[in-house]
């Protein structure tokens, strides 16, 4: 569409430049002569013209028209384009149900970029009854789509080189690629489009030709004009928003080269080393501790430090979470597998009777359909939830890294006044992992933060409809209780007697199987281990002991895998940033962080 804008415009033009000439000469016998030569032979040396002035278009003022149709033309046609995509090759791509293609990371958020263009063609339209004014407001409109352009476009194109590896995958299965030509050719075949690629790159280079469109207006646009340095200032933002998308797009791939899923098994990490790793991770390790005992300062970024804070908390909420709604599905699943009213219950007839019609109903229907509701709605989300985590977590360890390369690289730039090409590159990635974390992180949190909302409304809910259930259920058994007439200040009391009744009953069985068996033996600590305890208690003394009650992996700096039962002493109640939450303690070999409520004295 654009190639035969293009054309029109050349056939414009040369028509246009045509009919300027002929204006230029008076009668036919000249069309031949040179114009210099009729200039010096038959120009008259009166001031008076000869000839009655020819009223011709002006062609700076007909190029910068046909400029702006440019602009207005070639969007139609390419928001055109993007409703073909979406409406017809996506949505029939996706009624064919095929598991195999990947269509949110082959099409990306398209459809966000298609609202854009839409609301943003709804404007440029508009200013075409602005006559005199239309050049500024075209101007004023594309600083106002500025930040919405750079958003959803910065996206998708740095998505789309993961599009073109598809694509590119599924060509080479026949039948994958069978069905989307056969999409092509049943939805789109007015544009003989024989590849998704056709449509995919659409985007990519739209948001790269509006400066060029801008610049082509701006040239055919006189200084002295009212709407030049806006647009000039149009012109300038839609060029930021280009070097904006191919930074973000720079980031991501860095990125993405730290945060490759799978899991590196112990002999893949040994085959890895060689002395240079080696040699860095020394490095890294040594400047760690200097930070720790203050010999060197740690560059401070507080933005970043609050951000990466917040993300943590959310994460150990997630874990915590996660953690808590497993049990409670496994003491479910025990709860429901015992089925005590299918055995001999020595209680009365009566009682037991009405026990089991309840029970029965209780776990053939109500209990079954809270532990179905509980793992959709809560514990596979927060299962989802943590596996989109790890990717951010993986990313803010490796920027702990590369900044420790990245103060050791400064510091020797600031010394020799150069650094290698490859160092500056090192410098460069801790720069753009920096850059991307605080840019995302904000979002994340949000996005983390409400979906955690929504899955405890989730839980919420489901508790709700279970006691709801569970009184409709039991509603006509309730009515046949011995107790169902007792006030309700005798009935509590009642149920407080009973109960104390049953703990002195479960008091004297635990003494007598304490009789009956022996007491447990206390397993003596290995000789490295209590050599180990005795080296923190002469170091730090008894009152500086506390035991890890829970096994625990690290998450942060600092943080390494604890066993539960660990012995640590108490370095400092704070942690390097004075979080109160997080102790620095001993190891008895090693200095780290851990949680507070992991630790009992």
């Amino acid at each position: 569409m654009e190639k035969r804008v293009s054309q029109n415009l050349e056939e414009d033009l040369s028509q246009l430049y045509n009919s300027v000439e002929s204006c230029s000469l008076t009668a036919p016998s000249m069309a031949n002569d040179n114009p210099e030569e009729l200039l010096a032979t038959e120009a008259p040396e009166t001031d008076q013209h000869i000839y009655d002035p020819v009223a011709c278009p002006d062609k700076v003022e007909q190029n910068q028209r046909l400029a702006v149709e440019e602009l207005i033309n070639t969007e139609i046609s390419y928001v055109h384009n993007l409703q073909l995509c979406i409406s017809d090759i996506y949505k029939h791509l996706q009624n064919k149900q095929l598991p195999e293609l990947n269509l949110e990371e082959l099409f990306s958020n398209i459809d966000d970029v298609l609202q854009v263009s839409k609301h943003f063609l709804q404007g440029l339209e508009a200013t075409v009854n602005q006559e005199h004014d239309q050049l500024f407001h075209i101007s004023t409109l594309f600083q106002d789509f500025k930040e919405e352009m750079e958003n959803v476009y910065k996206v998708y194109c740095a998505n789309y080189d993961q599009a073109l590896l598809l694509l590119e995958i599924y060509r080479k299965n026949p039948r994958l690629q069978k069905e989307i030509v056969d999409t092509l050719v049943s939805t789109v075949p007015h544009t003989s489009a024989s590849d998704l690629s056709f449509f995919l790159v659409m985007p990519v280079q739209r948001i790269t030709k509006y400066p060029l469109l801008l610049q082509k207006i701006l040239e055919n646009t006189p200084d002295n004009d009212g709407a030049y340095k806006a647009l000039q200032a149009a012109a300038s933002a839609m060029l930021d928003v280009s070097v904006n998308i191919n930074e973000y797009k720079r980031q991501k791939e860095v990125a993405n080269k730290y945060n490759k899923p799978g899991y590196l098994t112990l002999r893949d990490r040994l085959a890895r080393l060689n002395p240079h790793s080696i040699a860095k991770k020394t490095t890294r390790l040594s400047r760690l501790f200097m930070h720790e005992a203050g010999i060197v300062s740690k560059t401070e970024d507080k933005e970043f430090d609050e951000l990466e804070e917040k993300f943590q908390q959310l994460a150990t909420a997630v874990t915590d979470l996660k953690e808590n709604v497993a049990t409670f599905l496994s003491n479910t699943e025990a709860f429901l597998s015992s089925k005590p009213h299918e055995n001999q219950l020595e209680i009365g007839a009566e009682t037991t009777q009405l026990y089991c019609q309840i029970a029965g109903k209780l776990h053939s229907a109500v209990f079954l359909d809270l532990r179905k509701r509980m793992e959709d709605l809560v514990y596979h989300p927060l299962c989802n939830l943590t596996e989109v985590l790890k990717g951010p977590q993986k990313l803010i360890k490796k920027r702990l890294d590369k900044l420790l390369d990245y103060e050791e690289l400064e510091e020797k730039q600031n010394e020799t006044g150069n650094v290698t090409y490859e160092e500056e590159a090192a410098m460069n990635t801790y720069l753009a992992i920096n850059s991307l974390l605080v840019s995302e992180l904000p979002v994340l949190n949000n996005v983390a933060l409400q979906w955690l909302r929504h899955i405890l409304a989730s839980f919420v809910a489901i508790q709700r409809d279970l006691a709801k259930q569970v009184l409709q259920e039991t509603e006509g058994a309730v009515a046949q209780l011995p107790h169902r007439h007792l006030p309700a200040a005798d009935y509590w009391k009642m149920v407080k007697e009973t109960l104390s009744q049953a703990e002195g009953q479960l008091s004297s069985l635990r003494k007598k199987i304490e009789t009956v068996e022996p007491s447990p033996v206390v397993q003596p600590l290995n000789v490295a281990e209590e050599r180990k305890v005795l080296l923190l208690m002469n170091k730090h003394g008894p009152d500086k002991l506390y035991q890890i009650t829970a096994n625990t992996s690290g998450s942060k700096d600092m943080d390494l895998t604890l066993q539960r039962g660990q012995i640590v002493a108490l370095l400092h109640d704070k942690d390097t940033k004075g979080n109160p939450n997080r102790w620095l303690v001993d190891t008895g070999g090693t200095v780290i962080v851990t949680a507070v409520n992991l630790l009992s004295h």
